[in-house]
């Protein structure tokens, strides 16, 4: 698989910070004995990460800005150009020694994300896409499910937790695609759900209140791998909205309108 000088720079970030995710999430079990300690290793772990992605970028590509889920946004000379990037999406799973995490690494030029990386150093998966060059999980294609019915299919989400989110609506939403699909996932890294989209192994997926750093590597995977990538209202405003539906041209269809129809149940 050929890669671009700028993928290949994304990559190189990666797997540099992903060395230091895993050898800290090799001692994070240690730390369960104390709420404080976990909660301040994990927070030094995510500076880490995204000091040595901030710092392997930016000597690479020094015109370019950032967005950051730690630093924030930071400008850069070339203004049509920024780096969005997630050094440890996944926190809570990392927290309790779930080995279901990512770096999440986009590039995006002139408002539009035009290369993507998803990188779990646990397993050693590199999800990576470029804009018209496809999708691809180390050296292999990828492509989205090709089935056609939302009742043949595996579908992911997110839960919102304590404080956060409106459980209401949610289960509304929940007990709408239960009703209408195989099977449900809550994976809790929402990159990984979008590399899985991509890669096939789950068929649609949506989420209410992410982040640009969550979901901006995961749209042109999806996109690049044969998927549909939109908000949960059809539109184009996911980075700014923090809602994504998501799905091969079939079940992103259905799984929109599954997920936007009031429930109504046996007795109604």
């Amino acid at each position: 698989m050929a890669r671009s000088a700028l993928m290949n720079v994304m990559v190189q970030a990666a797997v540099k910070a992903g060395r230091g995710l895993a050898r800290d999430f090799g001692e994070v079990q240690n730390l369960q004995v104390s709420v404080k300690g976990p909660g301040d290793f994990v927070s030094q772990a995510d500076t880490r990460a995204e000091k040595i992605l901030y710092e392997e970028l930016q000597k690479a590509r020094p015109a370019f800005g950032f967005l950051m889920e730690e630093g924030g946004v930071k400008e850069g000379n070339d203004p049509q150009s920024r780096w969005i990037i997630d050094p440890l999406d996944g926190t809570t799973n990392f927290l309790h020694g779930i080995p279901h995490f990512a770096i999440s690494i986009a590039l995006e030029r002139h408002g539009v994300i035009t290369a993507g990386l998803i990188y779990n150093p646990v397993t050693d998966e590199m999800f990576t896409a470029e804009r018209g060059g496809g999708a691809f999980l180390n050296d292999r294609r990828l492509r989205v499910a090709a089935r056609r019915e939302l009742t043949d299919c595996v579908v992911a989400c997110g839960l919102p937790h304590l404080g956060r989110g409106d459980h209401g609506k949610f289960l509304i939403e929940l007990r709408n695609v239960m009703n209408n699909c195989v099977g449900v996932r809550r994976g809790g890294a929402a990159s990984l759900d979008l590399a899985y989209v991509a890669a096939g192994r789950y068929d649609g997926y949506w989420e209410n209140h992410l982040s640009a750093w969550d979901i901006a590597a995961g749209i042109v995977l999806v996109r690049e791998a044969g998927g549909f990538v939109s908000d949960l209202n059809g539109g184009q405003t996911m980075l700014e909205s923090g809602n994504i539906l998501t799905g091969n041209e079939y079940i992103q269809k259905q799984l929109g309108e599954t997920v936007r129809k009031p429930f109504k149940s046996a007795k109604s």
